[in-house]
């Protein structure tokens, strides 16, 4: 998952505890902004107008001329549009984790390395993060509307994919420090680094996703050490699995809320 537009997560905790009342729009739309900057949603960067895409800007503004707009006003128009839920996707190349198409999102996500999936009653919409700089200062993120397909049914529970995150850290722990990786940095990684849910979610949901975020960030460092052609052959395959679990982790943990809750 890409660290420029830390979008995708937020929106997806805090949205779904806005439609079920847990937070109002308000709070849940600052807490997404807190994390990602100023946020705009408006149709993807190609030729045509925003009147052709579902559920675009055009769709809230009641015109195309008035483009992108701002975050809030776009989920009060979709609220009353029959939204109900939102699912997280975070794609990889090779690995589509929460996608199900069609080919112009899928693509849009995986370069993002991540998206949102509104869920309304009659459709599906793929929310889409990229950067949005203007000028010196101005720094937020603009998500781009795509038609979306169905929520996939074949997603890890939090108990499996915390399971898979146990075994895949243990693994890279010891392959990392047998090839002199950044294994011994962990434990104070882990304990500066941390992730967020939203009120509704359960206990467990926000444990597997704090500690999925910190490993996360673990990641990158590990991608930003400047790894050899001999280390990179020793820990990539270790690297890549543990990723490949992190993700899974984080989009069950996102999607717990939704899960029958156990006596």
């Amino acid at each position: 998952m890409r660290p420029e537009s830390p979008v995708s997560p937020p929106l997806v905790a805090w949205g779904n505890a806005w439609l079920a009342g847990h937070v109002g729009l308000d709070e849940a739309v600052d807490r997404v902004e807190a994390a990602s900057g100023p946020a705009v949603v408006g149709p993807p960067d190609v030729p045509g107008s925003p009147a052709d895409v579902p559920g675009s800007a055009a769709d809230v503004s009641g015109s195309a001329a008035m483009g992108d707009v701002p975050l809030r006003a776009y989920l009060a128009g979709l609220r009353s549009d029959g939204l109900t839920e939102f699912r997280l996707a975070l794609p990889a190349p090779g690995d589509p984790l929460g996608l199900s198409g069609p080919p112009a999102f899928n693509a849009a996500a995986v370069e993002a390395g991540q998206a949102v999936i509104a869920v309304l009653s009659d459709r599906c919409l793929g929310l889409v993060p990229s950067p949005d700089l203007r000028g010196s200062s101005y720094v937020g993120v603009r998500l781009a509307v795509h038609p979306s397909g169905p929520v996939r049914v074949d997603l890890p529970s939090v108990a499996e994919a915390e399971q898979e995150l146990a075994i895949a850290m243990r693994s890279a722990t010891e392959t990392l420090a047998d090839a002199g990786g950044p294994a011994q940095e962990w434990p104070d990684r882990l304990g500066r680094l941390g992730g967020e849910l939203a009120p509704g979610y359960p206990g467990r949901a926000h444990r597997v996703s704090a500690l999925a975020t910190r490993l996360a960030a673990v990641l990158r460092l590990a991608d930003e050490r400047g790894l050899t052609s001999g280390e990179i052959a020793a820990r990539g395959a270790a690297l890549r699995e543990l990723d490949r679990a992190v993700r899974r982790a984080l989009v069950a943990a996102h999607h717990a809320i939704f899960e029958p809750v156990r006596q």
